[in-house]
């Protein structure tokens, strides 16, 4: 008989903690076989809060637990988001969009991207973006969502959200309570370990609580109370790849126009993100401590806002990289207590996501096997890595030579995996995605086109189409993108419409 799980204590809140106790309180079995879910969190340690924006798997996660989407944004303060706006990345001065969704169709069994850079290279197509419906219309300050409209493209908008951190764990909290989750107020000071395995077996509050369970979820943030702290895990560091090891964070006064995506600027030494909400605009400088000071930084974020800072800056140091093992022994490390990649891609949330899918998937009694154990962490350590080794695209990329950070950006060697994706592309253009990694073809196109990269041919088999056929194909395209956009309303009347706050 299955040594069920009874308990399961969460330490720590924030988007990962409530996260974790929503899925739970949302999947786990009814009844006398429902674990206990208990949420330690203390009101003094206040949470990073800077991951605001989201990729489209973020809708699927609404979906699993059954939340309405109009309901969500209202209460967070939500926007949509198209994809992300590169300015000044590949070289200063030029600027790039990676879309979600796809560029036009694939045809005849051939990727789209074939067709278009055979034109490309005959000087007949600019950019992609007018083949992308999510990037056309966030060009044009567009948003609705996707519905039947036959072939149109209006039927395939592919769209993710910027919403408030904090206003979102709120949101989930309340949902998670409602459900039978007990949120315990106070600050963790001691982690018990059984004396026979190591196990946690409880954690003593400083009032001195003791909270036992039988599995445990470290979402402390970058200290990692439980998974380093207690268990002594380790890390392993990435900033050889992802220099950047420092963040400002600031919010300021909102405009008039809510651009429907994210927009990430280049700077000198990093790069700043804009992340447009119904309330305020979210800002944040990236940067490394090796190449530019605290102080500066501030600067040059607060030189580049839109309107009045509505707070004080606030640093938040990191390390990219990961714990050596997300799940050891009885405790699982979720969101920066796993493992930190920079919010470029806005992954974080992602990440928190995917790992509680496949927590889900792997869900343990108290026995805790070690195959299931191993196969989690090497799940996930091969998502991390994937998504590194995009990130690290972005950074090794590029023409900039204005600064010492690009010099050693420009050189850094990159990972094999991204060294084998640069290879394929710039012979024929073919980008790859290799066993479901979470960015796909039109991701990788996307961002080493951008980035300045040129390939020197096309796929030969985008010739068994005509010249003339390609382009007669290709304009009724790009016809049917610009004439979906124009039905598209702005995005700021989409959202008083539908969930304005």
């Amino acid at each position: 008989m299955t040594d069920r799980i009874r308990s399961i204590v969460i330490v720590g809140g924030g988007t990962a903690g409530w996260m974790a106790a929503a899925t739970f309180a949302r999947l786990l079995p009814a009844g006398a076989a429902k674990p206990s879910v208990t949420l330690v969190e203390s009101d003094e340690i206040g949470i990073i809060g800077v991951g605001e924006a989201t990729i489209p798997q973020m809708a699927t996660f609404n979906r699993m637990l059954g939340i309405d989407e109009d309901d969500f944004l209202r209460r967070t303060k939500g926007s949509f988001k198209l994809g992300i706006q590169f300015v000044n990345w590949g070289r200063i001065g030029h600027s790039y969009f990676h879309p979600f969704g796809a560029y036009g169709v694939n045809m005849a069994g051939v990727s789209f991207h074939a067709f278009w850079l055979r034109l490309h290279q005959l000087g007949e197509a600019a950019t992609p973006d007018d083949w992308s419906i999510e990037a056309t219309a966030a060009a044009r300050g567009k948003f609705m969502r996707p519905f039947d409209a036959g072939n149109s493209p209006l039927s395939n908008i592919a769209y993710a959200f910027h919403f408030d951190a904090g206003l979102y764990a709120r949101y989930l909290r309340e949902f998670a309570e409602a459900r039978g989750v007990v949120r315990q107020e106070g600050k963790v000071v001691d982690v018990c370990l059984r004396g026979e395995d190591g196990f946690i077996e409880a954690v003593t509050l400083q009032d001195g609580r003791r909270i036992e369970g039988d599995l445990f979820i470290d979402c402390s943030g970058f200290r990692g109370l439980l998974i380093e702290g207690a268990l002594e895990t380790g890390y392993v560091d990435w900033s050889k790849w992802l220099p950047c090891d420092r963040a400002i964070a600031v919010p300021c006064e909102g405009v008039e126009e809510m651009t429907p995506y994210t927009r990430s600027t280049a700077r000198a030494a990093g790069w700043q993100w804009r992340i447009p909400l119904q309330h305020r605009i979210g800002n944040g400088h990236v940067f490394c401590s090796a190449h530019l000071s605290d102080d500066e930084a501030t600067a040059v974020l607060l030189d580049h806002l839109d309107g009045r800072p509505l707070a004080d800056p606030r640093v938040v140091p990191f390390k990219t990289g990961h714990r050596r093992r997300f799940w050891h022994k009885n405790c699982i490390a979720l969101g920066l207590a796993g493992g930190f990649l920079e919010p470029l891609e806005s992954t974080s949330i992602w990440l928190i996501q995917s790992a509680l899918a496949r927590l889900m998937a792997m869900f343990p009694d108290r026995s805790f096997p070690a195959a299931d154990i191993d196969r989690f962490n090497r799940l996930l350590l091969t998502e991390y890595e994937e998504i590194r080794d995009f990130l690290v695209l972005h950074y090794r990329a590029t023409e900039r030579d204005d600064s010492t950070f690009w010099d050693y950006c420009r050189n850094l060697e990159p990972p094999d995996r991204l060294k084998e994706k640069l290879g394929n592309f710039r012979n024929l253009g073919r980008s790859f995605r290799d066993n479901g990694e979470l960015f796909n073809d039109t991701s990788w196109f996307a961002v080493m086109l951008g980035q300045g990269i040129a390939p020197r041919g096309y796929d030969p088999l985008a010739d068994a189409m005509s010249l003339d056929e390609t382009r007669r194909r290709l304009a009724e395209i790009r016809n049917a993108v610009a004439n979906s956009a124009d039905y598209m309303p702005p995005h700021r009347r989409f959202i008083a419409e539908h969930c304005g706050a």
